[in-house]
């Protein structure tokens, strides 16, 4: 299996401390790097990671996106996923992670929903 890129583009949301993060690729043990370091510096009050180009996670990536959650959580931030793919969902309901995340089917209804309350 050859290596797999993840790629990662940032962009403002609509609120003043809002970032969107479109990530993809898969989140595996070979990018997770990858997406450790996009998240690294970001300080947005409120970040979207958009994982509906994200076709599969492996453990490594599930539990870098749990300790991205709870760094998140333990700085009073907000961390929000959209487009979470089927696969990827049945992944994070069998290891019992899935109601630790705030989840919305697209971004366009994250940014919404966060707008209207301020955040999730």
């Amino acid at each position: 299996m050859g290596l797999q890129e993840l790629t990662v583009e940032r962009y403002e949301g609509v609120a003043e401390d809002q970032r969107i993060l479109l990530l993809k690729g898969p989140i595996t043990i070979e990018t997770t790097p990858q997406f450790e370091r996009a998240l690294q510096n970001e300080q947005a009050e409120t970040t979207i990671l958009d994982l509906s180009d994200v076709p599969y996670v492996d453990s490594v990536g599930l539990g870098s996106l749990v300790a991205t959650y709870v760094s998140h959580q333990k700085r009073g931030r907000c961390l929000v996923l959209t487009g979470v793919r089927p696969r990827v969902n049945k992944v994070m309901e069998i290891t019992k992670v899935k109601d630790f995340f705030v989840t919305f089917p697209t971004t366009w209804e994250a940014v919404e929903a966060l707008a209207n309350t301020g955040n999730a």
